[in-house]
């Protein structure tokens, strides 16, 4: 007989058939069948929380930068502030439709469109509140995503010049609907012969929306631009220029264009300026998460090493018969290393599976938890948004399956080692 047929090619079949019979073994016959369940399930569930912790995750930067960039300006332009004649401080931009016109004309500029910008208080049916108030043109207003198409809404943009839109929250708090009057109060008062007097104003509600995003929905009122020049006493022009454009994550790049557009005095403020830091703080969170929960997943697949080390103790005198028989050791070491990647593999594809369905029907799972618990699971004035958001990369579910199973094929190797170098003479000596 030959070398060549002597040895047995890597992983045959009758290696898996072993395994296979060891891992089915019943305790009484010496076989791990209770703690190879409990290494299955411990991977398993390791694997599913890593996935719905890294979809949750993942889908709240997203919806969180999607809340951003679709209710606010990807690039705000400022004027620098310029002395005037009576020796106060001036930031108005008195040419707005100009500018506006000139970074329009920036390539890759989708919008530009001029606003005035105000901080007041508002009152309705013995509430108030403080909001900010944005004055903008009914065109421009259209022009904003997720005012434009909110997630909730009534009434009619149509009517915008017949009235203001205010947010969802800013309804709720006041108990106010379309067609209800809102009262706003601007500190930036009338100089009158007896004083200076607050500016009140009473406007008629003829859109409310929401995006989705607390801080939003709660504080913002929109205004025809008109009237806000009006009520700000700002008719010499406008606080503002805000520019949407086509990518906004490469917003920097266009950043030379958008400034020579503007002249000398505008000053340039992203959307990655404002919440940039936030951003990234989510990115280093999601990472050190992963690190963290790996562990879980770690301490889940010891299991594995402590049920191959009874394995091998209990198969002691079966690892002597088969090396009598022929059986080489690294027949041998990988009967065992089947044993344990098994495991493994077994619970990781469940993970896997769990985690995404998980993740996927999590605003289903968790209507279900707050309605038997009668308790809310997620505070929208902690975390901005409404509700939790999920969204599964394939690159993450790789990521978590490809790293446990890497566990599982690393820490079965020793145990498997050590079950190849067993000698046969010692395992029977007793036998």
């Amino acid at each position: 007989m030959t070398a060549a047929a002597s040895s047995p090619p890597p992983f045959s079949a009758f290696e898996w058939l072993i395994a296979w019979r060891y891992l089915r073994a019943r305790r009484k016959d010496g076989g791990i069948s209770v703690i190879a369940w409990y290494a299955l399930i411990g991977v398993m569930l390791g694997v599913a929380t890593l996935i719905v912790v890294q979809a949750v995750m993942y889908g709240f930067r997203e919806e969180f930068t999607e809340r951003i960039l679709g209710a606010n300006a990807h690039v705000t332009v400022y004027y620098s502030p310029e002395i005037d004649a009576n020796g106060v401080q001036d930031r108005l931009i008195p040419d707005y439709d100009d500018l506006a016109k000139r970074l329009a004309a920036v390539p890759g500029v989708t919008h530009a469109a001029p606003q005035i910008r105000g901080q007041v208080m508002v009152s309705a049916n013995g509430r108030a509140s403080g909001v900010e108030v944005i004055g903008i043109r009914p065109d421009d207003l259209a022009s904003i995503p997720l005012v434009a198409r909110p997630e909730t809404s009534g009434g009619s943009l149509a009517d915008f010049e017949q009235g203001i839109a205010i947010g969802a929250g800013v309804s709720r708090d006041l108990g106010i609907g379309i067609g209800g009057t809102l009262t706003l109060i601007s500190p930036e008062g009338m100089d009158t012969p007896f004083g200076t007097q607050p500016r009140v104003s009473d406007y008629p509600v003829v859109y409310i929306f929401g995006v989705g995003r607390y801080d939003i929905d709660k504080t913002r009122v929109y205004m025809p631009f008109t009237e806000a020049q009006s009520f700000f006493d700002r008719e010499a022009g406008a606080d503002e220029v805000e520019v949407m454009v086509t990518d906004p994550n490469r917003v920097e790049d266009m950043l030379p264009a958008l400034a020579a557009a503007a002249g000398p005095r505008a000053v340039l403020w992203t959307w990655k300026d404002a919440s940039g830091a936030f951003l990234s703080a989510l990115d280093t969170e999601r990472r050190v998460m992963f690190i963290i929960l790996s562990l879980v997943v770690l301490i889940a697949a010891m299991n594995i090493i402590s049920g191959l080390v009874m394995l091998v103790k209990n198969k002691g005198r079966d690892i002597g018969i088969l090396r009598t028989m022929g059986l080489t050791q690294g027949s041998i070491m990988r009967v065992f290393f089947i044993c344990g990647s098994l495991i493994g593999v077994v619970g990781t594809v469940l993970g896997v599976v769990l985690g995404c369905l998980f993740a996927y029907y999590i605003k289903d799972i968790q209507m279900l938890i707050e309605s038997v618990l009668g308790a809310s699971l997620w505070n929208p004035e902690i975390r901005y948004l409404t509700e939790i958001p999920s969204r599964l990369r394939w690159q993450d579910v790789s990521a978590v399956a490809g790293m446990a199973l890497l566990l599982s094929f690393v820490i079965t190797i020793l145990p498997a080692r050590n079950a190849a170098r067993m000698n046969p003479v010692e395992a029977l000596r007793y036998e």
